[in-house]
């Protein structure tokens, strides 16, 4: 594969994110010009704020987009980068969202805000990439999940389902190969990690990992909301955060998939090795 010009600025929209450091990380080891655009960087970036998409446009030849969640904007920045003379673009979707039953109560009327940006980048005449990632692993520790896991005791709805994990290096990795080399345009890399584990064997892995037990404690639905509203959460938040991790709990994230194999010519991080480095890292100390 050719790699593409490493002066032509790439635009990394969510570079504050989990992906988008990475990406930034990356691409800049690479020798790559980058415009990591958040709400707080020097590329600043607001999504509902369009006066400030214009400039972080103008210029840039490919972009990595992860989209904004509440409502669906991202049709009209891919329109607008596609004006700027965006030739490429690599966006941050998510599993499931052509799954009626992953999510029903959100995705069964088909008005998916995700797949909005996926209709648009396939329209958008632009060379696209769309990478359909599961659960981040880092979720485990710099994300959503870190509080329990460092607190010893994970009291989550999960039941015995199996989880994918995906770490987060390998979709930075994925993204950056689609950015910067031939052969990915028009591909949707369904990504995840090479073993399904459950609730047992995944804390499991992190204890090994931290030195310390961390326990899982399966809890139902409702004590979860209680947990969460324990902790300050609206009862309203509390249930939809129950309702996002329901596809778990269904057996709906065990799948394995070959999309880091594809586009990178290897296998996907083990969650043993994201244990390791994420302890390396120190994220799970009390």
């Amino acid at each position: 594969m050719t790699s593409r010009n490493a002066r032509t600025p790439i635009l990394v929209v969510g570079a504050a994110g989990t992906t988008g450091r990475r990406v930034t990380r990356m691409l800049g080891e690479r020798g790559h010009e980058t415009r990591p655009a958040s709400r707080s960087s020097e590329w600043r970036f607001d999504w509902n704020d369009t006066d400030t998409w214009d400039r972080v446009l103008k210029g840039a030849g490919s972009m990595y987009l992860v989209q904004y969640d509440p409502e669906p904007l991202a049709p009209a920045f891919i329109e607008r980068a596609v004006e700027h003379g965006v030739e490429r673009v690599v966006l941050l979707s998510g599993r499931g969202i052509d799954d009626p039953d992953y999510l029903p109560e959100f995705f069964g009327n088909g008005e998916v805000t995700l797949g909005k940006g996926e209709e648009a980048v396939r329209a958008s005449g632009a060379e696209w990439t769309i990478l359909r990632p599961g659960w981040f692993a880092q979720n485990l520790g710099e994300g959503m999940f870190g509080e329990d896991v460092r607190s010893g005791r994970v009291a989550l709805p999960f039941g015995r389902g199996r989880v994918s994990w995906i770490d987060a290096e390998d979709i930075a990795a994925v993204a950056v190969a689609a950015l910067t080399e031939e052969g990915h345009h028009g591909r949707t890399y369904e990504l995840s990690g090479p073993a399904a584990l459950d609730p047992e064997e995944t804390f499991a892995e992190i204890s090994r990992a931290a030195g310390r037990s961390v326990e899982y404690a399966p809890v139902s639905v409702e004590e979860f909301v209680e947990l969460r509203v324990g902790r300050g959460w609206s009862a309203e938040d509390a249930r939809t955060f129950a309702t996002l991790l329901s596809p778990i709990r269904r057996g709906k994230d065990e799948a394995l998939s070959d999309g880091v194999r594809r586009a990178l010519g290897r296998e996907a991080r083990s969650f043993a090795e994201f244990a390791r480095d994420a302890a390396a890292s120190g994220v799970w100390k009390a």
